[in-house]
């Protein structure tokens, strides 16, 4: 049997039924390659049970299936355990070689982001804005406006604060798109997360830490004004 679980956004986020499950694991392992901690790891709240880190070619082979074929393994993930394809690909796997399979869930970054004030069923695609490779990320962002539907765009690990908001200007400009105020969003759930909103210009003074994420919003209900406006 393996688990798949979701940690929550912070050290003490992963839900009792994820702890029930990790005492019935003979071994517990630990996605780090999808995301940046905004905690260090060493103090997750998981009982007397040390995860132990994994690479993204473990999970990517056969690995973790080889070992749950005899007892009940867990593989630990940042936030919600099915917000990266990697772990949809890693059950469609098991189902293939008949390996039973269990997920347990617990709050990602799109549920934290509604403390924004903007209103999730209002978002359209999801961009993911990558660290090293020239593309065209943005293309959602631009079919999510003509939807008048809200942008959260991901920012991939290693970049700094500087860096991504360089990155998004260009796309923005290389989209002839005008873009008024945008929100950034740091470390979510945990008890020094930052929400900011305003222009490119105003967010450039700030000092973002890691994990944070951008939204750039559409057409506002008035709630949604007020509730974005309260970060200014």
């Amino acid at each position: 049997m393996l688990y798949i679980i979701g940690l929550g956004l912070n050290e003490q986020g992963i839900s009792k039924e994820g702890l029930l499950a990790i005492n019935k694991c003979t071994k517990i392992y630990l996605e780090g390659y999808t995301v940046d901690f905004p905690y260090d790891i060493r103090e997750l709240k998981l009982g007397k049970k040390k995860p132990v880190l994994l690479k993204r070619e473990d999970v990517e082979s056969n690995k973790l299936l080889n070992e749950a074929r005899g007892r009940k393994i867990a593989l630990l993930v940042y936030g919600c355990p099915l917000f990266a394809t990697t772990h949809m690909s890693l059950i469609l796997d098991a189902q293939k070689q008949k390996v039973k399979i269990k997920i347990i869930y617990s709050a990602s970054i799109f549920d934290a982001i509604a403390e924004t004030g903007l209103q999730l069923y209002k978002f359209g695609k999801v961009l993911s804005m990558p660290k090293n490779q020239e593309s065209d990320f943005f293309q959602y962002a631009r079919e999510n406006q003509s939807i008048k539907a809200h942008s959260l765009i991901l920012v991939d690990i290693g970049m700094d604060f500087k860096n991504a908001l360089e990155k998004l200007e260009n796309a923005v400009k290389k989209a002839d798109i005008k873009l008024d105020k945008i929100l950034v969003c740091s470390k979510m759930g945990n008890k020094d997360k930052e929400i900011y909103y305003g222009s490119v210009d105003e967010l450039r003074e700030k000092e973002i830490k890691s994990p944070f994420c951008f939204i750039i919003p559409s057409e506002l209900h008035f709630l949604e004004k007020e509730g974005i406006e309260r970060f200014g």
